[in-house]
């Protein structure tokens, strides 16, 4: 049975407090004003003064203003019928369509039981030669994408949508611009991909309480598809934002701060989210990857900082590429011994040689004696960042191999590649002068 309560303690800012019993730390309720009703959530408990923070936020509550406690969660509507549509951090659509009340699911429940997951050892493929070739996606796999304002990560995520090869898409927008959320719809939806995707959007307009909802929504929707046995890879924009939101909650209940004012369970928030990531036996899975951007471009930053002790890698986006140093995706191991003979000696020759490339481009501009040799390295340096770094380039990972020798036999000879002679023998391009 509802409980409610027809007299509030105080109004700091969004937050509310009463005096009640039975209730639960999460638990909704609905604040009756003037203005209508607003939903609010149980985030604060001392003895019986109940802290709630409320959705539109504190403007237009009064203390004689009734509280009615739901007894229950944040919930989300799980069906078939979410593929394609667009909904709030509160779960309201934002396309128009109909509000969706059949299967209500909880969202922010535990990860899933270690006995359950498997060890990773499928590939995502992409059509990112900096992905699919030097640092693969692997399914299941929980992976950031550390950035700074300005650089396309939003665009980037929206080609992976486009092109993975994954039965269901969720994104989870935090913060977003109103700007960018269209652009990712309008990317998807002339790309094809809007029918296989379920959006949850937060704009920097919207409460800040619906900013923590999203990722809970987005992985309790995922969890859903994959015991279905789909394979969903959620995408997460911007996880600083999350944690940013969280600093705001934390700072109007006057808890006390950690490292930069963040909560001091900042890498257990991100963690009970990031830990989502499964793959099952006998079911589908879950793949996460999340931008994160890095304030000042500081990776010692707490959010990017904490994020590193919870992820499998990373990639790094700067410039507006995938940066092949810094980038790590600790589980390609697992699969690109599987995908054609020379992937593995390939991707490793390939990045010494533009290692090379990089201590040669300080040379020159030391004003140092260039060699044949740098002189070869400078012109595979610019081919390489040309040809495979930009993330215009849009090929399968067959043909990126392809790519990738070709790029070799451009600018060197057979034994300067470092390369395996019966490597060479059988993937050296036939119509090259060696």
């Amino acid at each position: 049975m509802n409980k409610v309560y027809s007299k509030i303690e105080s109004i700091t800012g969004s937050v509310i407090t009463v005096k009640a019993d039975g209730v639960r730390y999460g638990d909704l309720a609905e604040v009756d004003t003037v203005f209508g009703t607003s939903l609010a959530e149980v985030n604060k408990l001392q003895d019986d003064i109940v802290s709630l923070q409320v959705f539109a936020g504190g403007r237009g509550i009064s203390t004689g203003d009734t509280v009615r406690f739901l007894g229950r969660q944040m919930q989300v509507s799980y069906s078939e019928n979410l593929l394609g549509r667009v909904f709030s951090g509160s779960g309201k659509p934002r396309d128009n369509g109909p509000l969706l009340t059949e299967n209500m699911i909880p969202i922010g429940g535990p990860s899933v039981n270690p006995a359950q997951r498997i060890i990773p050892r499928k590939m995502i493929r992409t059509g990112i030669p900096m992905i699919d070739l030097f640092n693969t996606l692997v399914v299941s796999q929980k992976l950031p994408i550390f950035s700074v304002s300005g650089e396309p990560y939003n665009e980037l995520l929206a080609r992976i949508a486009m092109q993975a090869e994954v039965d269901v898409i969720i994104l989870g927008g935090m913060g977003l611009k109103y700007d960018d959320y269209l652009n990712f719809k309008d990317t998807l939806e002339n790309g094809g991909a809007l029918a296989r995707t379920v959006m949850f959007i937060h704009t920097a307009s919207d409460p800040t309480v619906e900013c923590l909802m999203i990722p809970d929504m987005s992985l309790a929707v995922a969890e859903q598809f994959a015991l279905q046995k789909k394979d969903v890879l959620v995408l997460l924009t911007d996880m600083t934002n999350f944690a940013d939101a969280m600093k705001e909650i934390s700072i109007i209940q006057e808890q006390v701060p950690s490292n930069r004012g963040y909560p001091g369970d900042l890498y257990s928030q991100l963690a009970s989210r990031y830990e989502k990531a499964v793959d099952f036996e006998t079911a589908g899975s879950i793949t996460v990857l999340g931008v994160t951007t890095m304030p000042g471009d500081d990776v010692t930053h707490p959010v990017p900082d904490n994020t590193g002790y919870i992820t499998e890698g990373q990639y790094y986006l700067k410039n507006g590429r995938i940066e092949p140093f810094g980038s790590l995706s600790r589980l390609k191991q697992q699969v690109n011994g599987k995908t054609r003979e020379d992937h593995r000696a390939l991707m490793d020759g390939m990045i010494k040689l533009y290692s090379a490339f990089r201590d040669t481009l300080e040379k020159k501009a030391m004003g140092f004696l260039m060699t044949q040799w740098d002189d070869k390295l400078l012109k595979y340096g610019q081919q390489f960042e040309t040809r495979m770094m930009d993330l215009s380039v849009n090929i399968p990972l067959e043909k990126a191999l392809d790519l990738g020798w070709e790029i070799l036999s451009d600018c060197f000879e057979r034994e300067e590649t470092g390369l395996r002679t019966e490597l060479i023998s059988k993937f050296w391009p036939k119509t090259d002068r060696n």
